[in-house]
């Protein structure tokens, strides 16, 4: 089973990726992966395309990923990313809170748009918005790419650095508390994983006695080989599940064109993934 190939974690058109979700499960099959799970921010609406497009012998597990806040243990509140899996996409509340966070991430893109184009970036607001499917959660890595289109920076990474994470024209967002993400995806039959929990490199992090509580909420596993986490990160983080008993998984934290990262860069156990797909009630992995 060691040949068994497994990314938990990659993103489509429908959020903050390049590739639409039928080019992502094709994607997937010819990197060689067997499963792969499509997880766009606060949003099942790829789920359908993928399920479609599958192709033979690829098995597809659908997710999204949640924007949380969360205590960090020192004193602070900070966004941590929570990963969504098999979870009934009809469950009301979630739907709620996910359309709730789909439109005011929309609000947030326009208004980081407006300001720069304010202070005179060759950015059209109503340009950027009008790209974006209807409904379809908004994220920054919109904006860095108008921000390449107008010969502003070569690279969502240079966008990011230069522009778009802190500083004169980000705006925040009202997430969902973390504990109650894990109790709403629960009800909904899915199981809850924490996407690259220590990633330091992508800003404050949690401790560990974070993760501890979250588990005692109800949180299933964690993100553990990740290409924002380091060898020595990983064998802590490894550590902390097997003593809490929370599945690990291992993901590219795929966005098409938007991130250098391929597709099965990172992986996860087969055992890992049974594991999780064990847990849920609110759907089944689908087989190509």
């Amino acid at each position: 089973m060691d040949d068994v190939v497994i990314d938990l974690h990659t993103h489509s058109s429908e959020s903050d990726g390049t590739d639409s979700p039928a080019e992502l499960v094709k994607a997937a099959a010819l990197a060689g992966l067997d499963a792969v799970a499509i997880t766009d921010h606060d949003t099942a609406a790829g789920w359908a395309e993928a399920a479609a497009a599958l192709p033979a012998g690829l098995r597809l597990v659908r997710g999204a990923e949640l924007s949380c806040a969360c205590p960090d243990g020192r004193g602070r509140t900070i966004t941590v990313h929570l990963l969504a899996y098999l979870y009934d996409p009809t469950h009301v509340a979630l739907m709620a809170e996910q359309s709730r966070l789909r439109l005011e991430r929309r609000h947030r893109l326009q208004k980081m748009a407006e300001m720069m184009r304010a202070d005179g970036f060759p950015i059209d607001p109503a340009d950027l918005m009008a790209r974006l499917p209807f409904d379809a959660p908004a994220g920054r890595p919109h904006l860095a790419q108008a921000l390449i289109r107008a010969g502003v920076v070569s690279s969502v990474d240079e966008a990011f650095a230069t522009y778009l994470t802190g500083g004169r024209y980000y705006v925040g967002r009202t997430d969902t508390p973390v504990e109650r993400a894990i109790e709403m995806i629960t009800e909904a039959g899915g199981v809850t994983v924490l996407a690259h929990p220590f990633a330091v490199s992508r800003g404050p992090i949690v401790t560990p006695d974070v993760v501890r509580s979250l588990a005692s909420a109800g949180l299933a596993g964690v993100e553990v080989d990740h290409p924002d986490h380091d060898a020595a990160t990983r064998r802590s983080l490894r550590s902390l599940a097997d003593q809490l008993g929370l599945i690990v998984t291992g993901s590219s934290d795929y966005h098409g064109t938007n991130k250098t990262v391929r597709l099965g860069a990172e992986t996860t156990a087969p055992e890992m993934l049974d594991a999780l797909a064990s847990r849920a009630t609110g759907g089944k992995i689908l087989v190509g």
